[in-house]
This record gives C-alpha cells, structure tokens and sequence, in this order.
C-alpha cells in the first residue's frame, strides 16, 4: 500500500498594505539623500580644504623654481631677442606678492595665465596686461574661496594699502586707490579702489579701467576675484598704483634679509 504525503497548503501571502509601500520608498529617498549629502560634503571638503593644501603645495614648487632663475641670472619678464615683448608659457612663475594688511606669512607667487589649471596653483596674470611696474594696467586674478583661497579677504583692504610685487631687479610698491572715507568713490583719474562688476565686464582689464580708448600714463595694478564669497555671479576688482620702486638687495644683503627695510616698514604701518 502506497502512503501518499500531503503536503501542507501554504500560508496565505501577508497583504501588502499601502503604509508599508509608502514607508519603503521614504526609507529609499531618505538613504538616496543621506548618500547625495555625503557626496556634497566630502565636494565642499576638498574644494574649501584638500585643495588649499594641494594649492599651497605647487605654488610652493613654483616659488622655487622661480628663486632658482633669478638666482642663475633669468629673468622671465625680459623678452626673447628679437621681440618687444616677453613670451612666457602658461603657470610659469613671474612674480611673488605681498600684501602687509593679509600679516607677514602672506605671500604667492604670480603665475602666467589666467586659466582654471593655471589658477589652481595660485594667482594669475592676465595674458597682455602690463607687466610689474610697467605703465599701463598689470592684472591678475586669483580663487577666493579653495585653490589656495589667494585673495580670500580681498574685500578688507582699505585704501592706501599697500600691495607688494616683487621680481628679479625690483620691488614694486602699489597702494590701493580710493578715498580716505572708502575704496568705492573714483580718485582724481576716476579710477576708484574697488568696484563690483558682472563676470563679463572686461572693461577693468584696460590699460585704463573702465576707460576704453584711453592713453594710459599710470601704472596700475588690478586684482580680480569671485564675489560674494562662495558664488561666481560677480567679481570683486580692486585697483591699486605703483607709489614706489625699490631695488632688490646686493647678494650679500639678501643673505641677512630678503626685503629691504623700506618695504618691510610698510607692515608696521598698517592700521586695524
């Protein structure tokens, strides 16, 4: 006789309620969220933070190299024979920069170009703006906020400040323009110390800002930056003048201090 098993009849499905659903896709948006905000900060982390150090880092290389020309009698500002002006190659250093109001660890080398590559590793010269201490305008850009951050607190200068660029053979000492009770009313030459301007407005790259046309007799510097911080939706321009040329130490000077006494004077000066 053959036993045939009965196999049980299975349970009965559980009901799928309407709560449970709705509970798993707000269980699945709320972990898709939390991973996106992750994302988002380990972003602002490195743009804010990790970058700076990477920045600091190859601005730093640049500065040597740079010291290493000077010190074997290059001077990358001079041009080729042959030609009027100089041919430098994008992100080669031209320049250091110092600003006394920024405290005396503030110091960047100036790179060649503008390009985001090339701002990465610290400010940079517009390409066919005046050069250091040349009549005309010497313009350069840097990141405000991560790269570096160069000209994070560009908007605390005050006018008179001075802005420091040193080369091979010089020191040149510019001082923001502006008024004494601000930056914003235009000097004589209706140039002001600082101004605020759409990302598009060339105009402040002229020989003479926002003068098209103009014969340019001054020799200006103009600084660039993102504005307000954190946003590119406009730029921040501070306009400056050379006020004073110093020439670099003899070789057995420098030995004992980089910076003539003149110019190192100039952070005593600066007022809260």
């Amino acid at each position: 006789m053959t036993t045939t098993a009965v196999r049980p009849a299975p349970a009965p499905r559980p009901e799928r309620r309407s709560g449970d659903l709705g509970r798993t896709v707000l269980r699945g948006i709320g972990q898709t969220l939390i991973t996106l905000g992750l994302v988002v900060l380990l972003f602002v982390v490195y743009e804010v933070w990790i970058s700076n150090i990477f920045s600091r880092a190859a601005n730093n290389r640049i500065a040597h190299q740079l010291e290493t020309e000077w010190a074997n009698g290059d001077n990358p500002l001079l041009p080729l024979p042959g030609s009027g002006v100089p041919t430098i190659p994008l992100g080669t250093g031209i320049a250091n920069l110092y600003i006394p109001r920024f405290g005396p660890d503030y110091h960047w080398t100036i790179l060649e170009g503008t390009t985001q590559a090339v701002l990465a590793d610290g400010p940079g010269h517009y390409v066919g703006t005046a050069m250091p201490g040349r009549v005309g305008n010497f313009a350069v850009a840097g990141h405000r906020v991560g790269k570096g951050e160069p000209f994070l607190n560009l908007d605390k200068l005050q006018a008179g400040d001075a802005v420091i660029v040193e080369t091979k053979d010089d020191w040149y000492v510019y001082r923001v323009k502006g008024l004494d009770h601000g930056l914003t009313e235009p000097d004589s030459d209706g140039i002001p110390g600082r101004e605020i301007v759409d990302p598009g407005d060339g105009a402040v790259l002229l020989p003479v800002p926002d003068h098209p046309g103009a014969r340019p007799t001054e020799r200006l510097m103009t600084m660039t930056t993102c504005h307000p911080k954190f946003t590119a939706t406009e730029r921040m321009i501070v306009h400056a003048a050379l006020w004073r040329t110093v020439p670099v130490l003899t070789r057995d000077d420098r030995r004992v201090q980089r910076m003539p006494p003149s110019v190192r004077r100039l952070y005593a000066a600066v007022s809260t």
